[in-house]
């Protein structure tokens, strides 16, 4: 069974609203100048721009490539577009959790208004995610509140899984969204069935929020419909492989999505507070950190969450002196796949990351909100650690 479902089950994990307020992790964060930082906060629309729209770009003109190809009946030209295709857009997830930090566009309506068309084409629900991932940035590894990564996980090589990153996503599995599960998830929503959201997290997850939990369900609805009208207007119009193009990309040759995404937390330590033992950096070629939205440099981006995802490799340059070094992503996986083995005899089992002697008192940024920061993620229904029970009664 699920840690987090049997933590429930069985009384042992607390509700949220506890975790909220009992739960005050004091972080260890690498000391960096209040004036340095400031700058790296700094958003800007020019570079936000690039990202999103030669986002989109590479998405649209692949597609169009791909459609192109199709109607002229060149099949292996119309795979290896598709393949590009699909492996565009399984990186909408990236702009997805970017924009959810608000920290891309200093004109916050171009955040909201790109937010939206990645999250209806991509299939995302960002009511949802903003819930949640404010709890994965507080309580990062540590069960009570964390449920979006829940330790140990499997770094997964089998044949078969495989064979569905490379072709198309049937089932999904760890850092991999499948059509099947992809479906079930928005139509329970749909529904107003709040069981089961995203991830592993469960009812408690908006138990005393029922309006936060009605905006994830309109939106779920409006991609739905959104997704049934491109496919009736596809099959209406005898072009089905629009429909194929444009609602079902997300699902097809997820395999660099996986493999740059895996190793951001899988087999680090958990319940610590020093956010160098429980995430990592990994250094990739320019294409890809340009479709990840560089967010290769994770472990920047969780200790100081506010700074604009361009701005990281910047940020890290400024703390590297008191940072582990970057691992390649080679290197990741051979360390993800040696502790998974381990893991097999002794499930305890964490990589602890080395790390430099701490450069100074690190634990002071928490108490500047400059510094612990996460953008605007996290809706007011989590802006402030809720009552103590007793005084509410």
């Amino acid at each position: 069974m699920n840690p987090i479902a049997e933590g429930l089950e069985h009384g042992r994990l607390p509700p949220l609203a506890e975790v909220r307020r009992n739960l005050d992790i004091r972080w260890y964060r690498c000391p960096i100048e209040r004036r340095t930082l400031r700058e790296l906060i700094e958003p800007s629309d020019l570079r936000g721009l690039f990202l999103a729209a030669g986002h989109l770009g590479l998405w649209g003109l692949t597609g169009l490539a791909a459609y192109h190809l199709f109607a002229l009946e060149v099949w292996w030209g119309f795979l290896l577009a598709l393949f590009a295709h699909g492996t565009v857009a399984s990186f909408f997830t990236a702009p997805h959790h970017e924009l959810c930090h608000t920290t891309v566009f200093r004109t916050k309506w171009l955040n909201e208004a790109f937010l939206r068309i990645f999250s209806l084409f991509g299939w995302l629900n960002f009511h949802v995610y903003r819930f949640s991932h404010s709890y994965h940035h507080r309580y990062t590894l540590f069960v009570e509140g964390d449920r979006e990564e829940v330790m140990p996980a499997a770094p997964s090589l089998h044949f078969l899984y495989l064979l569905q990153l490379f072709t198309v996503n049937v089932t999904g599995g760890y850092q991999s969204r499948g059509l099947v599960p992809t479906l079930k998830n928005f139509g329970r929503l749909a529904l107003h069935r709040l069981d089961n959201p995203f991830n592993s997290w469960g009812p408690e997850l908006y138990e005393g929020h029922p309006r936060e939990g009605r905006k994830a369900v309109r939106w779920a609805r409006l991609v739905l419909v959104f997704h049934a009208a491109v496919a009736a207007a596809s099959l209406a119009a005898g072009e089905p492989i629009v429909a194929v193009l444009v609602s079902g990309s997300v699902f097809t040759a997820n395999w660099l999505r996986y493999f740059v995404g895996v190793p951001m937390h899988c087999g680090l330590r958990s319940g610590v507070a020093d956010f160098r033992k429980c995430v990592r950096t990994i250094t990739l070629d320019p294409l890809s950190e340009f479709l990840y939205w560089h967010m290769n440099w994770h472990l920047e981006h969780h200790m100081y969450a506010a700074v604009p995802c361009y701005n990281l490799k910047r940020l890290h340059r400024a703390v590297a002196r008191d940072m582990p070094a970057p691992r390649t992503l080679a290197g990741a996986w051979r360390e993800m796949r040696d502790t998974w083995r381990r893991q097999q005899t002794d499930p305890g089992y964490a990589f602890d990351t080395p790390v430099p002697a701490p450069a100074g008192d690190g634990a002071a940024a928490e108490a500047d909100p400059l510094a612990a920061s996460m953008g605007d993620l996290a809706p007011r229904a989590l802006a402030e650690r809720p009552p103590d029970v007793r005084s509410a009664r």
